[in-house]
């Protein structure tokens, strides 16, 4: 796995968690407004995939991705109703949590909805890999990661060893 590509940019992934979106039945307009976000950013998007809301298949994604790309974010699957698992399943793939990176989001969110206080997101690592999970709606899910993004390229500097400090 590459921090970054020869440009410098890092490697990301990007996984829509929706029932609707997996089966053809909706389009998904989430996972393509945070990869343009990303890329808007100078991320390199490196792959898509759409999920159903089933923590094996989840768990599954973010694992393959988390040896691919530096930067995996899911959108989708983060809130309180039965088939919400992406942040369990995201628990269940990581070595450590970032809880602060989740709160920041949610304590962001809030200033533009109360309904942010019922996000279940969260970020960890896995291996050098940072996982964050953003709500399912495409307005949602880039204000999300608008308000933690440029806390990203340090802790991809770090988790790479690079923790000298000026």
């Amino acid at each position: 796995m590459s921090s970054s590509t020869p440009d410098g940019t890092i490697t990301s992934a990007v996984i829509t968690v929706s029932d609707s979106c997996a089966s053809g039945e909706r389009t998904d307009l989430s996972g393509p407004a945070v990869a343009d976000a990303l890329r808007k950013r100078n991320f390199s998007v490196i792959g898509t995939e759409v999920v159903p809301d089933e923590q094996t298949a989840i768990q599954n994604a973010l694992a393959y991705w988390a040896q691919e790309a530096r930067f995996v974010v899911t959108t989708g699957g983060t809130g309180i109703a039965t088939r919400d698992v992406t942040p369990e399943a995201t628990l269940a793939v990581c070595d450590r949590l970032l809880e602060g990176v989740a709160e920041r989001m949610r304590f962001e969110g809030a200033k533009k909805t109360p309904f942010a206080a019922l996000s279940r997101g969260v970020c960890g690592l896995r291996g050098q890999t940072i996982i964050l999970n953003l709500p399912g709606s495409p307005t949602g899910a880039v204000e999300s990661l608008e308000v933690v993004v440029d806390l990203l390229p340090h802790a991809v500097q770090l988790l790479s060893g690079n923790t000298k400090h000026d």
